[in-house]
């Protein structure tokens, strides 16, 4: 299994929805990299450091979490700027880019979760890999 996610590439364009890791444990904390974020999101930072910390401590391990750990961090960070800018919009918005970071947020870290535990590769949309 190592191999396969190791050598997994993403095409633009491409969504891949192949079943990677059968291994239970590696599925779960993948799951984790993801949902992690959600406790701490309202913190900002924190939505980076708790998939941080499973990442790192989990990486080594598992291939699969290492490629779901750096996917779900690039997220977060990406997150960090579009939260930025909807608070900035919030004043002509009326508050509604705040809900819709907040809904764009929480709905793909919930599917990058689901497709996490189920052995699959997922690549958020709109984020900047910063971590490669």
């Amino acid at each position: 299994m190592l191999a396969i996610v190791m050598s997994a590439t993403f095409e633009p364009g491409e969504s891949p929805r192949q079943v990677v890791e059968t291994h239970p444990d590696a599925r779960f904390w993948a799951m984790m990299c993801h949902l992690s974020a959600l406790p701490f999101f309202y913190t900002l930072l924190g939505g980076i450091i708790a998939p941080l910390v499973v990442w790192s401590i989990k990486k080594d391990e598992f291939a699969f979490v290492d490629v779901h750990g750096k996917e779900a961090i690039n997220f977060q960070l990406t997150m960090l700027i579009y939260w930025g800018i909807a608070i900035a919009l919030a004043c002509l918005t009326f508050g509604a880019s705040v809900g819709v970071a907040t809904v764009f947020d929480v709905v793909l870290v919930v599917i990058a979760s689901v497709r996490a535990n189920s052995g699959e590769l997922y690549r958020y949309p709109f984020t900047i890999r910063l971590i490669k």
